[in-house]
């Protein structure tokens, strides 16, 4: 059988703060790095480089 992970890692979303759109999926140690992440990213529907912001709902 299989043994599930214990780890602190957990699944994010980052989202356009321009459009709200929802365009890359992450992971990230929330024991090591507590604080929101923020990314400069491109976004394929405001077709330019933005800020994306973690969100831990996902679409």
């Amino acid at each position: 059988m299989a043994k599930s992970k214990k780890t602190p890692r957990i699944l994010i979303a980052l989202l356009c703060s321009v459009c709200g759109a929802q365009n890359y999926l992450s992971e990230k140690n929330k024991t090591n790095t507590p604080d929101k992440l923020k990314f400069s990213k491109y976004c394929r529907w405001c077709k330019k480089k933005t800020e994306h912001k973690e969100s831990t709902k996902l679409k």
